[in-house]
């Protein structure tokens, strides 16, 4: 069976018959409902709470925050209809800002932001990146119940309004994207986002991929309601992005039905292999953002198997995160003396480590395939290197043996494994 990538630049796989159990990705649907009719059927009918035109005032200050680059959210769409809107409702274009949640990525450039939002938004409003790493952009807002100290930008404190816009898919840290995560950490500084990251990194990703209910999640929207999301716009989406429906209102009722939507278009049943073959697709730009597809992996890969990461990694490990070449893919045993000896500081990073570690250091061994990432770096990481995919499957059944099953993921970067 040969099996292609997304990317043109990474060669495709013939795997043999005698080991091929299948190609698994997310579900495709044949949703052809207008994204913008989407928008304004949700505006009228919003989960868990009153429309807009009931809350809002005309002289509101509105801040709208919006995923970035790293997602395929249709921002651009949402806000066709939803800035109109807001202008019927009398508030003015001046009252309006839109802040990218960058989380600890990058800040986006002019280029990225127009390809985001679309020229036009870009031109005539206000738009501005979230700055994690910068305290005077940054305030304090509380603490949740679990004492996580919430911190993150001022700019909402300084609005009336917030609402936030996401996609939904699942996720190792928080169940599933969307909803509160728009804030947390979307929009939040280091300290805070470390806190919601690490408790994630104390459990199996069984515990908490696919699951919505879950003890990262309640501390993600109780920080995000202490800093003031109002209202949420989350979409689901399938294989080829189309928009399957969208899901406005309260942050978290509508946020739990739409996770109940992508369950159904993510999850997807695949049997336990003792190599898996996972791409990263969409998250490809740095590995920081490409190890989820190592993430879904560890629900499928049998102990003591193979995982070959294929991913193009085209701005390499991560800009913002030094820390992860300097330090390789950990136990959790390992991050914790690592932190106690205060070597590493910042708990997303260490939670990070330890997410792809336990996969390819504790439960099965990692190989991996990015032609922009040295092999020695790959080395260094924790990964044995391979300069292709069959390079990397041979080197596999070798040790495994000639009888080991195989299976594919694709658009693994969210696919929801389920037994």
């Amino acid at each position: 069976m040969f099996v292609n990538f997304y990317y043109p630049e990474i060669k495709g796989v013939e795997i043999p018959d005698e080991n091929f159990c299948g190609v698994f990705k997310p579900k495709l649907t044949e949703n052809t409902t207008d994204v913008e009719n989407l928008v304004r059927e949700a505006l009228q009918k919003p989960i868990g709470c009153n429309k807009l035109s009931e809350r809002l005032k005309p002289s509101d200050k509105i801040l709208i925050i919006s995923d970035d680059n790293t997602r395929n959210t249709p921002v651009d769409k949402i806000l066709n209809v939803l800035l109109p809107y807001l202008q019927e409702l009398g508030i003015k274009k001046d009252n309006i800002t839109i802040l990218m949640a960058l989380g600890t990525h990058r800040p986006m450039n002019h280029s990225e932001l127009v390809g985001k939002l679309g020229q036009q938004i870009v031109d005539e409003y206000k738009v501005v990146n979230h700055l994690w790493d910068k305290k005077e952009e940054n305030m304090y807002y509380g603490k949740t119940s679990r004492g996580i100290e919430v911190w993150g930008n001022k700019l909402l404190y300084e609005s009336d309004f917030v609402i936030g816009l996401g996609h939904i898919v699942p996720h190792r840290v928080a169940g599933f994207s969307g909803g509160g995560k728009i804030v947390q950490p979307g929009v939040s500084n280091g300290q805070s986002t470390g806190e919601t990251h690490w408790l994630s990194a104390l459990v199996s990703g069984s515990e908490i991929m696919g699951k919505r209910d879950n003890l990262v999640r309640e501390q993600i929207d109780e920080a995000a309601r202490l800093m003031g999301l109002d209202f949420i716009i989350n979409v689901v989406q399938d294989l080829k992005e189309n928009v399957v429906d969208i899901f406005a209102g309260d942050l978290a009722a509508a946020h739990r039905a739409g996770c109940d939507l992508a369950k159904e278009v993510y999850g997807v049943k695949i049997p336990k292999a003792d190599i898996v073959i996972t791409d990263s697709y969409p998250a490809d730009i740095e590995l920081w953002q490409a190890a989820k597809g190592i993430y879904s992996s560890e629900l499928v890969v049998k102990d003591g198997g193979y995982v070959i990461l294929v991913t193009p990694c085209p701005e390499g490990v991560a800009k913002t995160h030094p820390e992860i070449e300097r330090f390789g893919y950990v136990s959790l045993e390992e991050a914790k003396e690592l932190m106690e000896k205060k070597q590493l500081e910042e708990k997303s990073v260490a939670a990070h480590l330890v997410h792809v570690g336990r996969v390819i250091k504790e439960k099965a061994h990692g190989i991996l395939v990015c032609p922009n990432i040295s092999n020695e770096i790959k080395e260094k990481l924790g990964f044995i290197p391979s300069n292709s995919v069959q390079e990397a499957l041979s080197y596999a059944l070798s040790k495994i043996g000639k009888y080991a099953s195989v299976v594919v993921m694709l658009h693994a970067g969210e696919i929801l494994p389920l037994d």
